[in-house]
């Protein structure tokens, strides 16, 4: 067996300090330090077998049939928070996988905060599991160290590539995690983003017609949100403009949050224009943004403890009309946020962005990959009764979307949160959500497929996405830019912590006034940074 040994010794030693991917989090998906904006040059690699430049001649003997591929009789499956837990009926959800499948499963799913401490342990020792589900950082570790099976033929020789060749978008995502053109894990959604919000309150107070579409006439309605009144109480200056859980995101791609400063910029590793990879935090475009985001800064367009603030921070100024402008998770959180404030008693109309000009586009985040490791018995059989049977486009796909019908959800007459102010009541046959068995004050919204970011076509229930969430999703998957994957190297696991805290330092004194940005780029050569970043830089292109 072939054990994961530097990349796994890593992990125990805690030099990857990382958070569980999408495991009861704000958007439902999080990926970790892994993921750059793809370049508008960068070209997508071609499925393998799938090379339509060259016709088949017909002088070729014909081949033989494909062997039928054995239905495993159990899997062992690791999985996070993503799929339902114990107490959120997961029993339930895997005897019907079961039930539809014929396939037995063996879980393994560890609390939130020990996930990857567990994945390291496992795969230092013997008893490996059939299939695990991996954020793109551990994805592009255990793939260089031949933990993952190579699943590249398999998809493409699949119905399922047929099905995600189907639907606009899907090809591109699933080639996001290609390594040097090889697959060793599928994606089952999008990894989704963020939109920029804008109260429309705010705009109706302060005159302003139209929503911006370049930087110029965004810099104008952060004015006009900071020096009027646009929360309409009668005071001039007594709001700020925009809020962000800090100046540089702990998460790829790191400028989720301030979009519209960063532009072009980005403070972590990149590929250029030729396919080399580069710091971008060494680029022009990063001392530009630098340069934006001070001079937000020093007008008093930015919230003054963005730098401490948590995404749960934003939120409540927002609720509480502190800010106007929030960039924040297209699809649900756009219902969250609309719903939050009207239980405020303020206006829930908010108006979602197209990217400004020079933003041009968002960035949809390398979503966590379904993998199947390199010890699996019978790849060929999971891979087609689990990963592909997950987005059969039928029976299992709805089971991994919404979950089990009178645990996750129900068509049955009630009326849920009864003598509440949230009190909702559906009739026969209407589909609906029902409480969370560990939020019953909340809904459920999916079970692992979010519908919204779904990479093949099921048909929905009626009422299972609210319009408001549809819409955001919808903007945000027509104004989006796939993220690419930075691969794993020793060089990458030794310094890349200590480069990204001083590099995050430097960005946040630069911002607040507290060092330009001459010294911050001599402090960043004085203390090591521009050599780890060197070193980091080379590796990757020796790849």
């Amino acid at each position: 067996m072939k054990k994961a040994s530097k990349f796994v010794a890593s992990l125990l030693a805690g030099s990857m300090v990382l958070s569980m991917a999408a495991c009861g989090n704000d958007s439902g998906n999080t990926d970790q330090q892994s993921s750059t904006p793809q370049q508008s040059t960068t070209e997508s690699t071609p499925a393998a077998g799938n090379d339509e430049s060259t016709p088949a001649e017909s002088s070729q003997p014909e081949q033989e049939p494909a062997a039928e591929v054995a239905k495993p009789d159990k899997i062992k499956i690791m999985i996070d928070g993503t799929v339902p837990t114990q107490e959120n009926y997961g029993d339930d959800f895997w005897a019907k996988y079961t039930e539809l499948t014929g396939v037995e499963v063996e879980i393994i799913q560890p609390d939130h905060d020990a996930y990857y401490d567990v994945v390291g342990q496992t795969f230092a020792g013997r008893d490996w599991p059939d299939v695990i589900i991996l954020s793109s950082t551990y994805y592009t570790g255990y793939a260089s160290e031949g933990a993952l099976w190579d699943m590249t033929d398999a998809y493409a020789n699949s119905d399922l590539k047929a099905r995600h060749d189907a639907k606009a978008g899907s090809d591109t995502v699933v080639d996001s995690l290609r390594i040097n053109g090889s697959l060793y894990g599928m994606p089952a959604t999008h990894g989704n983003g963020c939109v920029t919000y804008v109260k429309q309150a705010w705009l109706d107070n302060c005159g302003i017609t139209s929503v911006p579409t370049n930087y110029e006439e965004y810099v104008a309605m952060l004015d006009a949100f900071t020096n009027g009144d646009p929360d309409g109480d009668g005071t001039n200056g007594n709001t700020f403009a925009v809020a962000a859980a800090g100046f540089v995101g702990n998460e790829a791609p790191y400028t989720n949050y301030l979009a519209e400063f960063y532009q072009d910029a980005y403070p972590s590793f990149m590929q250029d224009a030729s396919g080399n990879w580069i710091d971008g935090f060494e680029t022009d475009a990063m001392k530009a943004a630098m340069g934006r985001l001070a001079d937000a800064y020093a007008n008093g367009y930015i919230d003054p403890t963005t730098l401490t603030n948590g995404t749960g921070d934003c939120r409540n100024k927002f609720y509480s009309d502190e800010f106007g402008v929030f960039t924040y998770w297209a699809g649900t959180w756009a219902n969250n946020l609309k719903t939050n404030l009207e239980a405020n008693g303020l206006s829930g109309d908010l108006v979602a962005l197209p990217p400004i000009a020079e933003v041009g586009a968002y960035v949809d985040r390398i979503t966590p990959a379904w993998c199947i490791t390199s010890t699996c018995e019978n790849p060929e059989g999971v891979f087609k009764y689990f990963i592909e049977a997950m987005q059969d486009g039928g029976d299992v796909q709805f089971l991994f979307t919404y979950g089990v019908e009178g645990k996750h959800w129900s068509t049955a007459a009630e009326t849920l949160w009864a003598d509440t102010e949230k009190a909702k009541t559906y009739e026969e046959g209407q589909f609906h959500f029902l409480p969370n068995a560990e939020k019953p004050e909340t809904a459920y919204t999916k079970a692992h497929i979010d519908p919204m970011l779904a990479l093949v076509d099921l048909e929905a229930p009626e009422n299972s996405v609210t319009e408001t969430a549809m819409a955001a999703q919808e903007l945000f998957n027509a104004n989006c830019k796939p993220a690419f994957i930075v691969p794993s190297t020793d060089e990458m696991s030794m310094y890349n912590g200590d480069l990204t805290t001083l590099k995050n330092e430097l960005i946040a004194k630069v911002t607040m006034g507290e060092m330009t940005i001459d010294e911050a780029y001599a402090k960043y050569e004085a203390d090591g940074g521009a050599e780890w970043s060197k070193t980091i830089v080379d590796s990757l292109n020796a790849q």
